[in-house]
């Protein structure tokens, strides 16, 4: 798993291979106080055994069958209040790497981390940063992608073997998730937040479908419209629009 190459100018390039990893966020951000790492960095594991989704919610993985790794950007040019444009532009890159291999399904992005096909989730991001001043200056960008596994212990998981009936190369997904990393963050550096953004809107899952949420464990009827300046959902009620952080909604599936 350490000797990938992708066609990148720096993702991927250099790569740190834990057989056994707590997590690999909480390894790179360990890492990065004591020495400095190179932007594009990855670090990998293939038994990460307490892996994290927003809020503390956990990731298992079987060992050996999925992708889990982390990582490190420098993205200076992004002010702190800025900080969900990364988010967007990681969730985009993932979701258009899959279609890749996903020919013949619609994947989707469901706010805020997760890669959903279908009504079901084949991967998740979750992106930690440290701040100097206010701009972000170092970023641990968190994926796990469901790639050979077919037995979970939750119903809403899936993994591109389900998908397809095919058994995949792990080294191969990888690479191709570094260069479609690469050319967003790249795209988003480079001032095209507004056009990933449309392209972000139309991969959203759900969006301009009215279903049935919860808030505070009342049902309610929402269509989501997308996301506000602030990286916020809009959700269209029928009190009229609303905004929504993370976790402040659930999702009924």
């Amino acid at each position: 798993m350490n000797n990938i190459q992708p066609k990148t100018l720096f993702t991927g390039k250099k790569s740190i291979y834990l057989p056994t990893c707590h997590s690999t966020n909480d390894w790179a951000s360990q890492k990065i106080q004591s020495e400095s790492l190179d932007e594009g960095t990855i670090v990998l594991t293939d038994n990460q055994t307490h892996g994290k989704g927003q809020r503390g919610n956990k990731w298992y993985a079987e060992p050996g069958k999925n992708l889990t790794f982390t990582l490190i950007y420098k993205p200076f040019f992004l002010p702190v209040l800025e900080q969900f444009k990364l988010n967007v532009a990681v969730s985009l890159a993932i979701a258009d790497a899959l279609s890749v291999f996903l020919k013949n399904e619609e994947v989707k992005i469901k706010w805020p981390n997760d890669i959903f096909v279908g009504q079901k989730k084949v991967g998740g991001i979750l992106i930690e940063s440290m701040i100097a001043g206010n701009v972000l200056a170092n970023s641990m960008i968190g994926v796990g992608v469901n790639i050979n596994q077919q037995h979970f212990s939750v119903p809403l998981a899936t993994s591109l073997k389900n998908l397809t009936n095919q058994t995949f190369v792990k080294e191969n997904v990888l690479e191709t998730l570094c260069e479609s990393i690469e050319k967003e963050y790249l795209h988003l550096k480079n001032g095209s937040f507004a056009l990933q953004k449309e392209r972000y809107l139309d991969r959203m899952f759900r969006r301009e479908e009215w279903h049935i949420y919860l808030e505070n464990g009342e049902e309610f009827e929402g269509r989501i419209k997308g996301i506000g300046q602030d990286g916020r959902l809009l959700m269209e009620t029928r009190l009229g629009l609303i905004q929504f952080g993370n976790k402040e909604f659930e999702y009924i599936i």
